[in-house]
Formats: C-alpha cells, sequence, structure tokens
C-alpha cells in the first residue's frame, strides 16, 4: 500500500510550495474535480475498498499538485519539470508525475491515460467555475449553474486568462459533453464548497 503517497502527503507538499491563497485554493478545486473523475473511472473500472480509495487518491493527489511549482518556477522552461522531478526524488508514482507533465502542452507529454485526461480537462474550467463563484454577490458556488457557466464561456471578456479550448478539448478527451463535463465539476465544488471558501454568505 502506497499510504505515503495520498491525499494528505499531497496537500502538505502543496502547502509547503505555495504560500499564495489563490494558487492553494486552485489546486485545492482543481483536485476536487479531477477526484470526482477518478470516483466514476474508479466504479466504472469495478474497483472497491483499498483499490479504489488508492486509484481515487492518485487523481486527486495529481489536481493538489500539478501547480505545486508554479509559485517559485512560473517560466515554461521551469514548470512543471521542477516539481514532477522533486516529486520523482520522493517516490511519487510514475502515472502522477506523467499526468502533471501532460497537463502543459508545451511540455511534449502525451495524454495517455484517463487521469491524465482528467487533470488537464479540471484545470481551465475548475479555475473558469471559481471565476463564475465570485462574481455572484453571495460569492457562492451554489448559486453557479451549468447554462450560466456556457453562456460566460462566450464572454470572452469574462475570465480571459482561461483557455475556453482546453475546457472544450478536455470534455472531448473524457468523452463526455460541455454540459456533462461543467455539470460534474461544479457538483464536485459544490459539495466541498467549504473548503474552497465558496460557501458564500457569511459562513
Amino acid at each position: 500500500m502506497s499510504d505515503g503517497f495520498g491525499r494528505g502527503q499531497a496537500l502538505g507538499l502543496l502547502e509547503e510550495w505555495t504560500k499564495g491563497e489563490s494558487l492553494r485554493k486552485h489546486g485545492l478545486a482543481v483536485s476536487v474535480c479531477t477526484e470526482a473523475y477518478g470516483v466514476m473511472e474508479a466504479s466504472r473500472l469495478g474497483l472497491a475498498g483499498e483499490a479504489a480509495a488508492e486509484f481515487v487518491g492518485r487523481y486527486a493527489s495529481a489536481g493538489l499538485l500539478h501547480d505545486m511549482d508554479y509559485e517559485r518556477h512560473p517560466t515554461l522552461g521551469e514548470h512543471p519539470f521542477v516539481g514532477v522531478k522533486h516529486l520523482r526524488e520522493l517516490g511519487w508514482p510514475d502515472e502522477v508525475l506523467h499526468a502533471i507533465l501532460a497537463h502543459a502542452d508545451y511540455s511534449g507529454t502525451p495524454r495517455e491515460s484517463h487521469l491524465d485526461k482528467a487533470l488537464f480537462a479540471c484545470d481551465e474550467l475548475a479555475g473558469f467555475l471559481t471565476a463564475c463563484a465570485l462574481v455572484k454577490p453571495s460569492k457562492s458556488i451554489h448559486e453557479v449553474e451549468v447554462a450560466g457557466v456556457k453562456k460566460k464561456m462566450k464572454d470572452k471578456a469574462f475570465a480571459r486568462a482561461v483557455k475556453r479550448e482546453d475546457i472544450t478539448d478536455g470534455a472531448e478527451l473524457l468523452g463526455v459533453s460541455l454540459e456533462e463535463h461543467v455539470g460534474n465539476c461544479l457538483k464536485a465544488m459544490q459539495a466541498r464548497a467549504g473548503e474552497l471558501g465558496l460557501e458564500g454568505g457569511t459562513g
């Protein structure tokens, strides 16, 4: 059992390497969305118990760690390579490292596994859903709806740093419609809204 490489260890590394609150929250949001796809895939594969938990844990960890080096090493020459090198030295599983490399278009690493595709598909969308929640008066992810997200995707001035094509290409890679992909990630983030700081209201 590789319990030395689970969600708890990944969260510790994210916090050690990343001090900025928004980048930490991004890692957490991507992790929550990617983990949801891990749960679906584990179920499809018929995994249960410890095998399922370990499988899903790799999805959650990849999400937490995909930008862990970005704050210290934001250049194309260093991110995500510096982080992956460090994780490799620590003995993290190859499939997690491969997914982290594959989320960056310029790394030359092809997206092959379901984990590779899920991480890529969730990265930009998690950021976009966070932006959609933060423009609500309540700042609550619970008020965000799939139709509203799709409408905002067409508004190029909104969250302009988010690459829309990565969201649509990601859904295609996973073999789901854009509506389904947005819905899956939205549901996952709503379920963990408190953790993500997107509960809204006063609490």
